[in-house]
């Protein structure tokens, strides 16, 4: 799969429910599936051309609303924030060796919240 291929199937995950559901279907098809442009116009009953106008108009479509919104780049910024919680907890976690109890619990306590979202999400 290509970056551009990853980019718009995160995208679709995103935004997909927003498409047309006929776009959403050749998108999915396209990028999820990956099926090649015949194989999806074989499964739609579409020309291969009209497959891709379909995916043209809605990478343009899907990238509009990531520019708009912003949500899988606030997602991503959001596991990196997680992330970054739970190694600072796991670092003071290890560095109080048991000797304050109520650092280490705190510590551990972060570290499974961290887990709970990450899980959620």
């Amino acid at each position: 799969m290509t970056e551009k291929s990853y980019d718009i199937s995160r995208l679709l995950d995103f935004y997909g429910e927003l498409l047309t559901e006929r776009q959403r279907l050749a998108a999915r098809l396209y990028y999820d599936d990956d099926l090649s442009l015949s194989e999806v116009a074989q499964e739609l009953g579409i020309s291969r051309q009209g497959v891709r106008a379909s995916l043209k108009k809605s990478e343009e479509a899907l990238e509009s609303m990531e520019e708009k919104l912003g949500l899988a780049e606030r997602f991503d910024k959001t596991l990196g924030i997680i992330e970054s919680l739970r190694e600072a907890a796991k670092n003071a976690a290890e560095q109080c060796g048991g000797s304050d109890e109520a650092l280490c619990g705190l510590a551990r306590k972060v570290i499974e919240l961290t887990n709970e979202i990450e899980n959620d999400i």
